[in-house]
């Protein structure tokens, strides 16, 4: 499966009160397939907003959203875990499955366990979680969970990958194999975007686009 996104004039607003705060202040940015994308700005400048709306959770005011390659003409909302993969901040990891069976979601949801199973467990050996497999979230720390959302977000090998933050919990070491398997991803012609205060991640990212009160513009902040 190939692809890549593409928006323009991307506008979205919330309610503060009686006031109206523009998120997305008219946000123009492309992604082609097998490219690795940094997304940078301070927090507050409309990041996680801008990968809210591109995986369908939020939908823009204004502007429009384009899929390009087989996901042409689709939502983001309907698109599958094979489709298009997010690392939201919050994680999303599900309580009363192991760290394994939340990695395995997206194959089950697919009914491809069996198919899938040995990609699981090399992803976990990988992200040095083969040891803990069988923990629940709650049994894990903050940065084994943030690892187990970028497995299971991997798994399918997605045309489309978003992540937010994904190293924010992660020492260097555990950084380093996080990125060198989403800089694997692109190569092997995923469209991945990634939201990042990391410089490491800028460095191995094809381009870096800077994020400032709700507008993307080319290259890293000053």
């Amino acid at each position: 499966m190939s692809g890549g996104f593409r928006g323009t004039g991307l506008v979205k607003h919330y309610r503060r009160g009686a006031e109206s705060v523009a998120a997305l202040a008219g946000v123009d940015l492309a992604v082609a397939a097998g490219e690795f994308v940094a997304l940078v700005g301070p927090s507050g400048s409309g990041k996680s907003t801008l990968l809210a709306l591109l995986c369908g959770w939020e939908t823009a005011d204004a502007g429009q959203l384009t899929y390009a390659g087989d996901l042409a003409g689709r939502r983001p909302d309907a698109l599958g875990w094979p489709e298009l993969a997010l690392v939201p901040q919050a994680l999303g990891l599900v309580a009363d499955l192991s760290l394994a069976d939340n990695v395995l979601l997206p194959a089950r949801l697919r009914g491809t366990l069996a198919d899938d199973g040995p990609r699981a467990a090399a992803l976990l050996a990988g992200f040095g979680l083969d040891h803990l497999a069988d923990r629940y979230p709650h049994q894990a720390s903050l940065g084994e969970q943030q690892r187990v959302a970028v497995a299971r977000a991997l798994l399918l090998r997605p045309a489309v990958l978003l992540a937010d933050e994904p190293t924010a919990h992660q020492d260097r070491g555990h950084a380093d194999r996080l990125l060198d398997a989403v800089r694997a991803a692109a190569d092997d012609g995923a469209a991945v975007l990634v939201a990042t205060h990391d410089e490491i991640a800028w460095s191995r990212a094809d381009r870096v686009l800077s994020m400032r009160d709700g507008l993307v513009t080319a290259g890293a902040p000053v």
